[in-house]
């Protein structure tokens, strides 16, 4: 295969660097996979490109816009993923790792795509929180809001996921409206260029929204503002590096780090061999060793079990690891391909040797190249380690093989367990192999602050379980102390790494009109046809329908008891209902009170409402005795667009009483035709 020249992507066009260009070995066989380099690239220009060009066009988008735009950019790498496929194998991973990545990847912009069409609104900003009052007759009041940065996001990547590392951050900068210039590692940048490719090609993406560097990112550090963010994956040192950058230091950027991390996975005391979580644990041991070759920054790397346990536990899972064929991907039957360089082996190698100082290997080679395989390749017997003396250990707490290795240590109880995890100082993830909630309790009591993600494993959720090591786009990925003290995903949470949180303070109407939804004080229409004879389009909100009034009767309540089965005494015994402290007598059932209202404001004709389906934040405010009379202001609150067929309505309703008083007060909502 000829060498690939790979391109940066700056400022609308390709740009080959014609010095400074430098050979990127193949993993499996040492051949040149790609040539690459960004000598002569105006960084400045691409900084300036983003923030005038790709910001403005993604800012003009909402959040549904926007989302639309990220499915199809999932949907354009599905079709194409086998061009990605190929190229994988090259850095040494298997189907089954390359799956991780590509698909993996894939599914993290789905799965952004549509929190943005589900859990967002068709608006360009996002609501933060509710709605403060600030006076006391209800004319100023505050609101937060998140809003874009009007700037770029450098995402700088490790070479160990080279499109779910770039996906992952690139799904919630995308929805939230930034552009992002993505830097690859050196060592895989000819898959993410390849995926960037298939992105642009895909014909969705605004000019400037994506800008693309092959190498080193030369003064573009200089050029960052306070709108800016920076997103790096990689070692705790380059980001102390980075993070100390005088530009970043000077001008406040956002810089969020995914660094170091001696995951920790631990046996529970419950967990004999006989139990089905000490099989779950040794093999999910195995394949966090195994796949991508360890080179994870969520795989597991110290393994704490029952001084009891230990031998078994060694036992097991060395078994499984005599199972696992080391070869070059492209080969039938092989289950762990080669590290990403031999470079990177040789750090690996470094690596358990300082471990061995701390105790023994008992299963592998770090030194014997694997029988079979090219000898020019970078390929790597997994390593298990046993340390017996954990507490007096000076590397196994602090030095993280980044390959297919793990060290096995024993606890003596919970508490030494617990504080065993702590000496990770920090990580992405833990795992707990336990099917006794009381063992799961006083972990998470003692650990979870010095974790990102906690995987508490058992029987029951194994067969559904993604596994200690797999992020997923709803939860949060980073983790405190020596992990970098970020965090990317965290379903919308991601986002908030790329908007500015506003407090906005001004009166119900003014604050209305700008976040586009209803705020009790602020202007309502009631002229016109009933609202629910309004299609979605036409629907104004702020339009409001008053009722008129109905009188609930002692035979209502009665009625409505008999016919439900609901005879609880508050309704049927007038001495138990005086008797509570909440009633002034029997009173009628907040159901009831739903449903006579709804009767009191729903058009009963087929028009535009479609279907009723749910309401939120409900609240009996004050108890309905027989006799009282009430009436609903029902207000459309906020509209969000589903498709072109239907959007959701959201309705504030108010049911009165004859004094004026509220006595329930939800929110409804509805489908609308468009």
């Amino acid at each position: 295969m000829k060498p690939l020249h790979l391109q940066n992507y700056a400022a609308g066009a390709w740009f080959s660097a014609q010095a400074g260009v430098v050979d990127v070995p193949s993993a499996v066989n040492g051949e040149t996979a790609a040539r690459l380099g960004s000598q002569g690239v105006d960084f400045a220009a691409m900084a300036d490109h983003a923030r005038k060009v790709g910001g403005p066009a993604l800012r003009a988008m909402t959040f549904h816009e926007r989302a639309k735009m990220i499915k199809a950019l999932a949907e354009a790498i599905i079709a194409r993923k086998e061009e990605l496929y190929a190229l994988s194998a090259l850095t040494g991973a298997t189907r089954t790792d390359g799956w991780v990545d590509i698909e993996g990847g894939a599914s993290t912009l789905f799965a952004y795509a549509s929190k943005g069409r589900r859990e967002l609104p068709n608006d360009k900003i996002l609501l933060d929180g509710a709605l403060e009052p600030l006076s006391k007759r209800g004319s100023f009041v505050g609101q937060h809001i998140l809003s874009p940065l009007q700037g770029v996001a450098l995402h700088i990547n490790a070479f160990n996921f080279p499109v779910w590392g770039m996906l992952e951050k690139l799904g919630p900068t995308l929805l939230a409206g930034v552009p992002a210039i993505v830097k690859p590692a050196s060592a895989t940048a000819y898959v993410t260029e390849q995926c960037v490719r298939i992105m642009l090609e895909a014909g969705v993406l605004p000019p400037g929204a994506l800008q693309l560097i092959v190498g080193s990112t030369g003064d573009l550090f200089d050029h960052l503002t306070g709108q800016d963010v920076v997103s790096f994956t990689g070692s705790a040192a380059t980001a102390n590096k980075l993070r100390s950058h005088p530009t970043i230091l000077r001008e406040s950027v956002r810089f969020i780090a995914e660094c170091d991390s001696l995951n920790a996975t631990v046996l529970g005391p419950d967990c004999t061999p006989e139990t089905p979580e000490f099989d779950l644990f040794a093999k999910e041991i195995v394949r966090e060793m195994t796949v991508k070759a360890g080179q994870k920054c969520t795989a597991i790397r110290r393994v704490f079990v029952p001084a009891v346990l230990i031998d078994a536990v060694q036992d097991a899972v060395s078994q499984k690891l005599a199972a696992v064929v080391v070869g070059d991907p492209a080969q039938e039957g092989v289950t762990m391909g080669a590290l990403v360089s031999q470079a990177q082996r040789a750090d690996v190698r470094a690596k358990v040797a300082d471990l061995v100082q701390d105790g023994r290997i008992v299963f592998g080679d770090p030194d014997a190249a694997p029988a079979g395989v090219d000898a020019a390749g970078a390929f790597m017997s997994p390593v298990l380690l046993r340390c017996d003396t954990p507490w007096t250990a000076r590397h196994v707490h602090d030095t993280e093989a980044f390959g297919p290795v793990a060290t096995l240590m024993p606890y003596k109880d919970l508490a030494d367990a617990v504080a065993l995890c702590r000496q990770g100082q920090g990580s992405l993830v833990m795992s707990l192999f336990t099917y006794d909630p009381a063992v799961a309790i006083e972990v998470i009591d003692g650990a979870a602050a010095f974790h990102g993600r906690v995987l508490v494993a058992d029987r029951d959720c194994a067969r559904e379980s993604t596994g200690h090591g797999s992020p997923l786009p709803g939860l949060v990925h980073g983790g405190p102390g020596r992990a970098g003290g970020g965090e990317e995903m965290g379903g919308l949470r991601g986002l908030s790494h790329y908007m500015q949180r506003t407090a906005l303070q001004g009166s119900p109407r003014m604050l209305a009109a700008i976040g586009h939804r209803y705020i009790a004080g602020s202007p309502q229409v009631t002229e016109g046809p009933h609202p629910f004879r309004l299609k979605f389009d036409e629907l104004a909100i702020g339009k409001t329908f008053n009722s008129a009034a109905r009188t609930i009767s002692l035979a209502d309540i009665e009625h409505f008891a008999e016919f439900t089965g609901d005879t609880f005494y508050a309704h049927m015994d007038e001495a138990a209902a005086a008797a509570n402290p909440f009633f002034p007598g029997r009173v009628a059932h907040g159901y009831l009170i739903l449903s006579f209202a709804a009767g009191l404001f729903v058009d009963p004709a087929p028009g535009p409402v479609l279907a009723n389906y749910g309401l939120d934040n409900l609240r009996f405010v004050k108890p309905v005795s027989p006799g009282d009379a009430i009436a609903v202001r029902l207000t459309a609150m906020a509209k969000s667009r589903r498709n072109d067929e239907y959007g959701e309505v959201r309705w504030d309703a108010q049911v009165t009483n004859q004094d004026g008083d509220t006595v329930a007060a939800y929110e409804l909502l509805t489908m609308n035709a468009i």
